[in-house]
């Protein structure tokens, strides 16, 4: 895994070729490692990815966004209309950061 920090947040990369098992390892990794920050989970490589792989990620996503953290996903693969409204995802890197600045500002109003 790939791990980026910027000022807000980090992004986590797979390095290898298997959504599954980085969905595995994130659900382990994230609870315990990364459970203080907000993360931006970069899947643009897989371009042939489907909503159920992507669905993989609604369990780690809910758990993470309850702990008052931004949960994004970068992927341009499937059409935002299949996406659940549970789950952020967005096309960009650049996107995904400016989500976790915007939800940044929406907690610390007490939204």
């Amino acid at each position: 895994m790939k791990i980026k920090k910027h000022d807000n947040y980090i992004i986590l990369q797979d390095e290898r070729d298997d959504i599954n098992d980085f969905v595995s390892y994130l659900e382990r990794i994230v609870p315990a490692k990364y459970a203080d920050d907000n993360l931006v989970i970069d899947l643009i490589k897989y371009t042939s990815l489907e909503l159920t792989q992507l669905l993989l990620l609604l369990k780690l996503s809910n758990y993470h966004r309850s702990t008052k953290h931004s949960f994004v996903i970068v992927n341009d693969t499937i059409d935002v209309d299949d996406i659940p409204m549970e789950m952020i995802v967005v096309p960009t890197l650049l996107e995904a950061g400016d989500i976790v600045e915007m939800e940044e500002i929406e907690r610390d109003l007490g939204f």
